[in-house]
């Protein structure tokens, strides 16, 4: 079972396992893949079964909640993950059992541990594993690089990444691991640099060449918590790697007014900026002067005198069509992640989130579903990014205690 379409023009039958809440997104890429004639949805791993309306236009599709049964019935070849955190590990492995390739989505796993013995255990199934930073997928990456290659910005000195976004209790209750750093003892680590702002972490590592787990020396924690959960919402990272760059990332659940997330790239004689969700980056050089918004074909050359380009992006399931019948290279293999697990696992072993301090937020004034704002926080986020430091070196009152670092030597 698994590599059938390898080489061939016929669909590539896939199983989509969780479909609902951020697995219906996929589910419609699906859709439009299959439209595409590129994949053939033949199974839904579910809990409670999709209506006949949720799969209006794929035909026949069996649904069951063994995941490994539905694969076996199926003939899959790829099977696109997207179930709780604790899970990826276990289900990409039972996937790979069975010679069938996996979409996992972010993050991969809960720990380095997990992510290893997942990463191990399909390579030695021979399948593979793509997984799901789609912004990894952006046409920027390899634009941003060569204007770092051509000196457009000096010397790089660091990467910072900023994310500040809105979040009420109602998004902590969507799920039982939803706000948790375990769960019955198992991990999961569902705080705000982990996953709903970890394509901001990912991002910035990849500018920062600094990929696979082996590129990363030391990771600084501060990890708070606002809302009455047991995960952070209000962290910062720093990340030191073998190259000597420096990587910030600072981001929040809690700021007063939700804003794009992006990455900086910092260098001696200017910066680029790269809002990943919109694949728009922006230049600012020494003498450079702000330029029209322009598509790929000119990103390149508007970019090195300064400007704001728009990028294309190549979607990560199709990217992995195209790999799987020998038409281009995987993008998001494991070890393209493994400098992001080092974060996780410095998240995971750090102590608990430190609870703020009343005086430290407020209850949205605009908002009756329990959204807390922390004071300032929006601010502090962008000067992260831009100063490289981390929030008790920026002077918040409520930083403390002083960061912990996680060593990988």
């Amino acid at each position: 079972m698994g590599t059938g379409g390898q080489g061939s023009r016929r669909p590539l039958p896939v199983v989509l396992a969780g479909a609902r809440g951020h697995g219906a997104r996929h589910l419609e890429n699906i859709r439009r893949l299959q439209h595409a004639g590129l994949v053939r949805l033949v199974g839904v791993c579910e809990l409670r079964p999709l209506t006949g309306e949720e799969l209006t236009g794929f035909g026949a599709v069996q649904q069951s909640a063994d995941f490994a049964g539905l694969l076996d019935s199926t003939g899959a070849a790829v099977a696109v993950i997207c179930t709780p955190i604790p899970t990826h590990t276990g289900l990409a492995l039972t996937a790979a059992a069975r010679g069938v390739h996996v979409l996992l989505e972010k993050p991969p796993a809960p720990s380095y541990a997990e992510f290893r013995r997942m990463a191990d255990g399909a390579a030695a199934a021979g399948t593979v594993v793509q997984i799901g930073f789609q912004s990894l997928g952006s046409h920027a990456l390899p634009a941003i690089r060569r204007l770092i290659a051509e000196g457009a910005v000096g010397d790089v000195t660091g990467v910072g990444g900023a994310g500040a976004w809105v979040r009420d209790a109602a998004y902590f209750r969507r799920a039982p691991w939803a706000g948790r750093r375990r769960l019955a003892g198992t991990d999961v680590v569902d705080g705000v640099l982990t996953n709903p702002l970890s394509h901001a972490v990912s991002t910035a590592l990849a500018l920062a060449d600094a990929t696979e787990a082996e590129d990363v020396t030391a990771v600084e924690t501060e990890l708070f918590r606002a809302h009455a959960i047991e995960s952070d919402d209000t962290s910062c990272v720093r990340v030191s790697t073998a190259s000597g760059r420096r990587v910030t990332v600072a981001a929040t659940l809690c700021a007063h007014t939700a804003g794009e997330p992006y990455v900086v790239v910092h260098g001696t004689r200017g910066r680029i900026t790269f809002w990943y969700r919109q694949d728009r980056v922006e230049v600012r050089g020494t003498g450079a002067v702000p330029g029209r918004r322009r598509r790929d074909s000119d990103a390149d050359s508007d970019a090195a005198s300064g400007g704001t380009t728009l990028h294309g992006r190549t979607d990560l399931l199709e990217n992995l069509v195209a790999h799987l019948a020998g038409h281009a290279p995987l993008l998001v293999p494991p070890a393209a992640t493994g400098a992001f697990m080092r974060v996780v696992e410095a998240v995971r072993t750090a102590p608990d989130p430190v609870e703020l301090p009343e005086r430290a937020w407020a209850a949205a004034p605009d908002d009756r579903a329990g959204r807390r704002v922390v004071h300032g926080v929006d601010g502090l986020v962008v000067l992260a990014a831009d100063t490289l430091r981390l929030y008790s070196e920026l002077g918040a009152d409520w930083a403390r205690p002083a960061p912990t670092t996680f060593t990988t030597r």
